[in-house]
């Protein structure tokens, strides 16, 4: 996606914005993770995370498991400016994407990428590598995530999105067919739609 055309990113909010965290060496706020759904041709969730100031974006067509049996293919696209994080409503037809999208999940992450001695990988390291662990804090989902370069059918594009076994697994969870609405507003990406459908 063009990342230049943000008018159609009007912020509805800023995850950025929660209380102060208590503990030493509290410094900034959290990179944030964002799960856009998108009705454009074909269903989809973007996974999107804050990695040195843009959001890097895969497209997850059967979204994020709570299982870790699952492995998701995730299809990294271009990068999208931090603007584009709290949108919901309708990209135009004239314009790539276009389609109905909802916030699904979003919050803060933490890093979890290490080597092996046990010190932190910056996230840009750990992109490049084709490997990343992160600790997701959302509404929806959380605990450990890892998205893994697969390069499946010989793409460069092709990873996958894998829970990690930790205490928020749970193979019983299926929150993608149980809880569609956004957590901005509360509205299902029918209801987007339909927006459109009365402003035509």
């Amino acid at each position: 996606m063009d990342v230049s055309r943000s008018r159609y990113y009007r912020g509805r909010g800023d995850f950025r914005k929660r209380p102060p965290q208590a503990g030493k060496g509290w410094k900034r706020r959290s990179p944030i993770f964002v799960i856009q759904k998108h009705d454009a041709r074909r269903l989809h969730y973007d996974f999107r995370l804050e990695i040195d100031g843009v959001l890097k974006s895969w497209a997850v067509p059967k979204g994020p498991s709570t299982d870790p049996r699952d492995k998701r293919l995730a299809v990294l696209v271009d990068d999208h400016e931090l603007e584009h994080a709290d949108f919901e409503g309708i990209i135009p037809e004239s314009e790539y994407g276009s389609g109905a999208v909802i916030v699904w999940d979003a919050g803060p992450y933490r890093n979890l990428n290490q080597d092996g001695e046990g010190r932190e990988i910056p996230m840009r390291e750990a992109f490049d590598s084709g490997r990343i662990e992160v600790w997701l804090e959302g509404k929806k989902i959380r605990g450990g995530y890892a998205l893994i370069r697969s390069r499946l059918g010989g793409r460069e594009e092709n990873w996958l999105l894998i829970k990690m076994r930790d205490e928020a697994a749970d193979a019983r969870r299926v929150p993608t067919r149980t809880e569609p609405e956004s957590v901005l507003s509360g509205r299902t990406i029918e209801e987007v739609q339909k927006t459109k459908s009365s402003s035509e």
